[in-house]
């Protein structure tokens, strides 16, 4: 391999859902991991809105207009924070978090209503569940599935492992 190669990012990719507790939980797994690896992984926010849950789909859009603007990382974690309250106020949450964001609030809300976003969160969706995504989080790195949706034990320290493989790196 060249080294251009290896100097790519690993690319892990997070099925979440931004109505999730679990997703909310699996926060601090995500924070650790950028902590370790730095620019040496892409985490990727994969969409997977459960039935479930009434605001999911709007969430995830929004998620998306969010990485639009550039701050689709800080909004999802900014939202996952209020899973709760999503669920109880439903829209009016993800303008809020996103005026909070300093992110233009009225194209999230015109996102909303026109469903630019859609086909986005619908082809993540349709990804995750090809791959078996059934609940979330799921994890997906170097083709290796890892599913939270029942239990988050163990996951990051696998998804250390598999990446440190790939890296060539051990121990970092």
């Amino acid at each position: 391999m060249s080294d251009s190669t290896t100097a790519r990012p690993v690319v892990v990719d997070v099925w979440c859902e931004l109505q999730c507790p679990d997703c909310h939980s699996a926060l601090g797994d995500v924070r650790a991991l950028r902590e370790r690896y730095g620019d040496r992984i892409e985490l990727r926010l994969r969409h997977f809105p459960l039935e479930k849950h009434k605001h999911a789909f709007a969430a995830a859009q929004a998620a998306e207009e969010a990485a639009e603007q550039g701050r689709g990382w800080p909004y999802a974690e900014a939202v996952l924070a209020r899973t709760a309250e999503l669920g109880e106020r439903g829209e009016p949450v993800l303008l809020e978090v996103a005026r909070e964001l300093g992110l233009d609030a009225e194209e999230f809300d015109t996102a909303l209503i026109d469903g630019r976003h859609i086909l986005a969160v619908d082809a993540d969706q349709a990804e995750g569940k090809a791959i078996g995504v059934t609940g979330t989080p799921t994890y997906e790195v170097d083709g290796v599935r890892l599913d939270g949706g029942r239990s988050q034990e163990g996951l990051r320290a696998r998804i250390e492992e598999i990446v440190d493989r790939l890296l060539g790196a051990g121990q970092p």
